[in-house]
């Protein structure tokens, strides 16, 4: 069918005005990723208010649900969450596409040229993300939030903070060593470091378990572009399954008009695949990430957003209740599998956990977002793997011997978007036990071999130290007379802080070594 040349006018004319809404969507798109990553890096040095450096963990609805659920405490902070929702109840899932980092860096690498006509997985693989949107609920109604590790946010920032900064941090120091060959540009290169360290860089470079792991991951997700355009978006992304039940009595919904041809552009350019051409090109308003590409290219400007009222019809692939019943079945019978396996009996030795936490409130509260992690200034706090079992997967934990407990610092518990660290003031984590140190003579220099060392005693930060140093004068292995001081941990005042065992000079495994409060030493 021919357009009349005011038809064709027409058309242009909302083409144009729909280019300029991809375009503000665009826009609206990469300033917050940038905003993102600048909270990111100000919340390091703790430059900012905890407030806002941690605002976009505070904006996630399913991050302050499942820790409600799971720890039956509501926090003041969660209320922002409420921002989300209203946004969805009224744009649908706008978030998704106009706000979700993630979703942005998915947009960024579509590989639409690669794909081809690579066809997607059938429509009912969607399902995949609203089950594992009733697991988290179901498993956080349990105290358990490991499945907070499939947030899209959490797993964001838990790759810049455990993977990209620090590889970053590689490559400039790298860059910075073989540019420093050049003798003219020593004072740019020292002017530039001044300027990035500590503000945006460490001081000193950072180490972090698992980090190709977390790496691996992210680029996993990124790489199923490749099968379908926004693939996790579609099939995997609990939020977005949220979200889009929420979007099922969104305000603003997709709709086409009367003029339609049948072009099939607009199902074409769906980043989300949501158009069905059986349907008339419809789309499902759950799985509309409201992208307006379809404006753009409907050759009639005959796609709207009216006003609905109502609920939108409910989709083969939308959790039923038998569904959920299963779900929360699975999820229970897991949960009471994890509880009964053998590690949950783990041993808690070396559990160091940071100041003013237990064990069960962490577990209970801690949504794995990597805040804590990346905050820390001695990278002292590491996700855990295997020393907190299944259920403690990637919470943080004290590894003495990569970092130490800053005497000076209280920034984890600042920057926790969940409270799952306290927020202490710096005077109340000062007093906070988070470990013991104990010596083992068997390693320390002057206990086993006479030597001359007091690191331990000289490193320890409290005004009343908690090392001390008794004289030994008589012989050593061989008969031979020596005078030499060796160090005692006076326990009542010992914090667990680590610094004694992180400047330990013995080589490989530190002569003295930190324990969690109620454990022991294992020699």
């Amino acid at each position: 069918m021919r357009l009349s040349a005011l038809d064709a006018r027409d058309s242009r004319r909302l083409r144009r005005r729909a280019r300029r809404w991809t375009t503000i969507r665009k826009l609206v798109q990469y300033a917050t990723l940038l905003v993102f990553i600048g909270l990111f890096v100000a919340s390091r040095g703790s430059r900012w208010p905890a407030e806002v450096v941690n605002l976009p963990m505070r904006l996630d609805p399913l991050a302050m649900l499942a820790q409600l659920l799971a720890s039956r405490t509501f926090l003041a902070g969660s209320t922002l969450a409420l921002l989300t929702l209203g946004l969805t109840l009224v744009f649908g899932r706008a978030w998704c596409g106009w706000l979700c980092p993630l979703g942005t860096v998915l947009d960024l690498f579509s590989f639409r040229r690669e794909r081809g006509q690579h066809q997607p997985p059938p429509e009912s693989t969607r399902a995949v993300k609203h089950g594992l949107l009733l697991a988290i609920l179901s498993a956080a109604l349990f105290a358990n939030l490991s499945l907070m590790v499939l947030d899209p946010l959490t797993l964001v920032y838990r790759t810049l903070a455990t993977s990209v900064w620090p590889a970053l941090d590689r490559l400039v120091i790298a860059a910075e060593t073989a540019l420093y060959r050049i003798p003219i540009l020593h004072p740019l290169l020292s002017g530039f470091d001044r300027l990035v360290r500590p503000s945006v860089l460490p001081t000193a470079p950072v180490f972090y378990r698992g980090a190709l792991v977390y790496a691996g991951v992210f680029l996993a997700v990124v790489a199923l572009n490749l099968w379908a355009e926004r693939f996790w978006c579609r099939y995997l992304c609990p939020l977005g399954g949220f979200l889009g039940l929420l979007s099922k009595v969104a305000l603003l919904r997709r709709e086409v008009g009367g003029r339609c041809t049948e072009c099939g552009l607009c199902a074409g350019s769906c980043p989300a695949g949501t158009i069905d051409e059986a349907k008339g090109y419809a789309s499902d308003p759950a799985e509309c990430t409201m992208c307006l590409e379809c404006l753009e290219t409907c050759a009639r400007g005959d796609v709207r957003f009216p006003l609905h009222l109502g609920a939108a019809d409910w989709s083969h692939y939308d959790p039923s209740r038998r569904q959920a019943l299963t779900v929360l079945a699975a999820t229970a019978g897991g949960i009471a599998l994890l509880g009964s396996d053998l590690v949950a009996r783990r041993n808690g030795a070396h559990l160091i956990r940071p100041p003013g936490t237990l064990d069960e409130r962490l577990l209970s509260q801690c949504i794995r977002c990597g805040e804590c992690i990346h905050v820390c200034p001695t990278a002292a706090l590491q996700p855990a793997l295997t020393e907190a079992g299944l259920e403690g997967l990637w919470t943080p934990m004290l590894l003495p011997r990569l970092g130490y407990c800053d005497y000076a610092c209280n920034a984890c518990g600042q920057v926790c978007p969940v409270q799952a660290i306290p927020p202490l003031s710096l005077e109340e984590k000062r007093r906070q036990v988070i470990g013991r140190a104990h010596i083992d003579r068997n390693r320390c220099i002057p206990w086993a071999d006479y030597g001359s060392c007091i690191v331990c005693e000289e490193m320890c930060p409290l005004p009343e130290k908690a090392i001390s140093l008794d004289t030994y004068e008589g012989p050593n292995a061989l008969g031979d007379p020596v005078s030499v001081q060796r160090p005692q941990v006076i326990a009542e005042r010992c914090i667990g802080c680590g610094i004694c065992e992180y400047k330990c000079p013995a080589a490989g495994e530190a002569a003295i070594r930190v324990y969690a409060p109620a454990a022991g030493p294992l020699f």
